[in-house]
């Protein structure tokens, strides 16, 4: 059976998505065929109006509106802390939590020689000159647990250190209401030599 040519490019497009394969694509794709035009229109007109309307904040790299960024407007009732992230929906994530009280500093990626992501994309020199100009005390490294991130988070502490700030990274070990008996070694590993005074 084939696919109209049209539903196709549809079911490719949507493809595109992280985390969206083949068959959510096409679910997709169908529930959309049959929606009423005015709605496809509105989707469509978001869709368009997006590069023009929402930004990278030129000063933290986080997604604001093409005006102001909420997390540098108010950068005068914050403490004289900077939460280091990866992208800009981990600023949105840390924030949910309403714990963190700094602000923020998107590096845009994770070091990752395999995909060509060197330190120079880091553009380490606008972090530490940031750092100075806010009289930053210390630095939050907020990055995934994993190969590239662990990378970043020891490559920033290494350029990091000579500016005699106060460095730490997020707690990485049990997620709340966990069983031993079903963590993997590797987060009870992490969990263990994470471990706090209690």
């Amino acid at each position: 059976m084939q696919y109209p040519t049209h539903l196709l490019k549809l079911i490719d497009v949507l493809k595109k998505l992280p985390g969206v394969g083949t068959k959510s694509a096409e679910r997709f794709a169908f529930e959309m065929v049959s929606w009423p035009a005015s709605k496809l229109e509105e989707m469509a007109h978001i869709i368009h109006k997006t590069p023009n309307l929402l930004q990278h904040c030129l000063e933290c790299g986080s997604l604001s509106d093409a005006t102001s960024c909420h997390f540098c407007q108010s950068s005068h009732s914050r403490l004289p802390l900077l939460c280091i992230v990866a992208m800009p929906r981990d600023v949105f994530s840390i924030e949910s939590t309403h714990e963190f009280k700094g602000l923020y500093h998107v590096l845009g990626g994770l070091l990752s020689p395999m995909q060509g992501i060197g330190p120079e994309a880091l553009n380490l020199p606008k972090l530490k000159k940031r750092i100075a100009a806010l009289n930053i005390g210390e630095v939050v490294i907020a990055l995934d647990s994993t190969l590239e991130g662990d990378a970043t988070a020891l490559y920033l502490k290494q350029e990091l250190e000579p500016l005699n700030l106060s460095i730490s990274r997020l707690a990485f070990g049990l997620p709340m209401g966990s069983s031993l008996d079903y963590v993997d070694g590797g987060t009870l590993a992490r969990a263990l030599s994470a471990r706090g005074k209690f």
